[in-house]
């Protein structure tokens, strides 16, 4: 069986680094749009772009095919590049045997991306790209609510 092909957008903000954060996320099948967004207190911007990549792709009632855009480096490439997966045979040690931040995010992000077929796709924040332009919005405002 073909599986739905879904569209997820995310985007993280912090308002300081770490600080008080916000993430948001649309889910767009055909016509179908679906936003979510959320906060924390004391955070940090990768973590905000984490969770929002995390709750977007849990919304997914079945497995679908993703295509995640980010304007997120940290996130694309950590999967594109493959480093999330050295990540984790390692031990959740990087390259130079620091350890990798944010592990709990990285942990709760794997098996979602066994159940979706996600491919990630890469845009330059803040470059009127709308979607992006859209959940940006979102999460700068949930940081708000923080501060």
């Amino acid at each position: 069986m073909e599986r739905k092909t879904v569209h997820l957008y995310t985007d993280g903000a912090c308002s300081g680094n770490p600080g008080p954060g916000g993430w948001g996320a649309v889910l767009i099948y055909g016509e179908a749009r679906k936003e979510l967004s959320g906060g924390e207190r004391d955070t940090t911007n990768n973590r905000m772009e984490l969770t929002a990549a995390i709750r977007g792709l849990q919304a997914l009632r079945e497995p679908c095919r993703v295509i995640l855009t980010s304007d997120s480096r940290y996130l694309v490439d950590a999967v594109t590049k493959g480093w999330l997966r050295s990540w984790q045979r390692r031990g959740w040690k990087k390259a130079g045997n620091d350890p990798v931040l944010n592990v709990d995010l990285w942990q709760q992000l794997l098996p979602l991306l066994e159940q979706h077929q996600v491919e990630f796709v890469w845009v330059k924040g803040h470059a009127g790209h709308p979607e992006n332009e859209c959940c940006d919005r979102m999460a700068v405002a949930e940081s708000a609510k923080y501060r």
